[in-house]
């Protein structure tokens, strides 16, 4: 009965540790899928964007995603270095945290992730598996 209980109290406390985590992070759920020709970047952030969608700053730049904690600029996986520069911007101007958001057209479209974790460790990463 010990072990019953206890095994109880595990599982109570890794669901609410999942659901404080779903709750907290910056991106929607979404299955939207890369076609070429026809989704757009905005289509992504549309999709996937919990916070305010392009906020512009006072020098007229635009903040692709704004939540509570980050600024978070989308782009394509081979736009990786782009992307660190904008997210860096954007959190200086704003006070929020840097990240991106990187859309992943094909699987190998993780070496651009181990670029950005090199290049940048100060930017969150988040993936976004397109294909």
């Amino acid at each position: 009965m010990k072990k019953i209980i206890i095994l109880l109290l595990i599982i109570s406390i890794t669901l609410i540790g999942i659901c404080i985590y779903a709750a907290t992070y910056p991106l929607k759920s979404s299955s939207l899928t890369y076609q070429k020709g026809e989704t757009k970047e905005k289509h992504f952030v549309e999709a996937y964007c919990k916070g305010q969608i392009e906020v512009v700053l006072p020098d007229k730049t635009r903040v692709d995603c704004l939540t509570d904690e980050y600024a978070i600029e989308f782009d394509y996986a081979n736009k990786w270095a782009e992307s660190i520069g904008q997210s860096l911007y954007y959190a200086k101007m704003t006070g929020k945290k840097p990240a991106v958001a990187i859309i992943m057209k094909k699987p190998t479209d993780e070496r651009y992730i181990k670029r950005i974790e090199l290049a940048q460790k100060d930017v969150k990463i988040f993936k976004i598996e397109a294909y």
